[in-house]
């Protein structure tokens, strides 16, 4: 039986606003409920930031109800101007229907297409916007929306009132082919249910008076919180910038990194917002990590959980064996060599020509995590030196074959967190 998607995901923090709460959860509860997100097709790749939205559609189908991905590539010719100072850049029809295509792979992770009445679908509405004419559009769409309140919303204010940026009529029509897309959705599929991000809001509510003026329809409309860290920063982004779920964007390696690098304060709220653990299996696991939070338990299994879905369990297998090998937390020496190949694409790794046995400061000087054979000395007397995961202690070491791990590697660190690879002539 279909669940009160609503209420479950409040409970989880999902729900920031609903237009109908208590209206929409006894619907959920009396039948199945299409529910649609619609997804821009500006790149070519989601990212970690994007997966709220794409948990809430799989949770919809968790529950027994049925998704809509709505893949933008109409609206995407335009760009929606929510929540932007300027215009976007357009893009070309071509560029958008390759991007598209490779949204519906990533997604295809996390939906099932092949559910039955609760399959999930990805229409794309470049299909329908693309045959829609002007007169006809103005006619039936536009005459519903009062240009008054369009210019009266925020960030559309906001853009007016300044004379150098301006909106362009295009940017203000989206909102009006986004309200058409939901009313589409609604005739043509029975969707009775859009969500989106917190800054959507407008745009869903658009589409919801729409449904109701064209036709005296139902619809209802729900939005996501915006997820902020602890430090107050936008969820989703590393050192290098945002997280893909392109393996060619963000290694396997660097997603896994990065859930496992999650602030301690932030573990509970995104396990209970990324995870499908039940909120009882969760509340256990933060009370082993609140127990001994140095282990990182909690972060490790999110990193886990995350990584199998978007790269698979063999791919997520080898970057917590390569991440484990890397902090100490096996034996480097029963690291094999396909694992010491995945750490050397992520961390600092030097070719080293010259044949062992190498006295050990001239191989740190060769990694480039010293700048001179005095001081790897002075590291290596300060204890700051690990070779294969042991401290080094004697400045005359020298490196032979049986400090080799499979493959031909040495594994160095330098200091706390500089971790580095040397790999010999094999």
């Amino acid at each position: 039986m279909p669940q009160n998607f609503c209420e479950i995901m409040s409970r989880r923090g999902f729900v920031e606003w609903c237009s109908d709460a208590i209206g929409l959860g006894r619907k959920m509860e009396r039948e199945t409920v299409t529910g649609y997100v619609g997804f821009d097709p500006s790149a070519d790749s989601l990212h970690v930031g994007n997966m709220i939205p794409i948990m809430g559609l799989a949770w919809l189908q968790k529950l027994g109800h049925r998704p809509i991905a709505l893949a933008g590539g109409g609206t995407g010719l335009i760009g929606d101007p929510s929540g932007k100072t300027k215009e976007r850049r357009l893009l070309s029809a071509d560029m958008v229907a390759h991007n598209a295509e490779r949204i519906k792979k990533q997604l295809a992770k996390f939906l099932d297409f092949d559910r039955g009445g609760a399959s999930a679908i990805m229409p794309n509405n470049h299909d329908w916007l693309s045959r829609l004419g002007f007169i006809e559009f103005l006619r039936d769409t536009g005459k519903f929306f009062s240009v008054n309140a369009l210019v009266n919303r925020e960030y559309v204010r906001n853009r007016v009132n300044d004379p150098e940026k301006g909106i362009t009529y295009t940017e203000l029509s989206y909102i009006l082919l986004q309200a058409y897309d939901f009313d589409h959705l609604y005739r043509e599929f029975g969707c009775a249910l859009q969500m989106g991000g917190n800054d959507q809001q407008g745009n869903i509510t658009g589409g919801i008076d729409l449904i109701r003026k064209r036709g005296g329809g139902q619809a209802y409309g729900l939005t996501f919180p915006l997820l902020l860290t602890a430090s107050g920063a936008k969820f989703g982004k590393s050192e290098d910038g945002a997280v893909y779920l392109d393996p060619v964007k963000t290694s396997p390696y660097k997603f896994y990194q990065f859930w496992t690098n999650t602030d301690d304060r932030d573990i509970a709220r995104l396990h209970r917002t990324y995870s499908f653990g039940s909120l009882e299996s969760i509340d256990d696991i933060m009370k082993r990590h609140e127990e001994h939070p140095e282990r990182r338990e909690a972060q490790k299994l999110l990193a886990w959980e995350m990584t199998e879905r978007v790269h698979g369990s063999e791919t997520a297998a080898k970057v917590r064996g390569a991440s484990a090998a890397l902090f100490g937390e096996r034996d480097a020496r029963s690291s094999d060599a396909s694992l010491l190949d995945t750490l050397a694409a992520e961390i600092p790794t030097a070719d080293i020509a010259s044949p062992l046995p190498l006295p050990l400061v001239d191989c740190l000087l060769a990694s480039g995590g010293v700048s001179s054979k005095g001081e790897a000395r002075r590291k290596i007397r300060e204890g700051g030196i690990y070779l294969n995961g042991e401290r080094v202690t004697d400045e005359s070491r020298v490196l032979d074959s049986d400090d080799l791990l499979d493959g031909g590697y040495v594994q160095t660190r330098i200091g706390k967190k500089d971790f580095r690879l040397l790999r010999f002539n094999r």
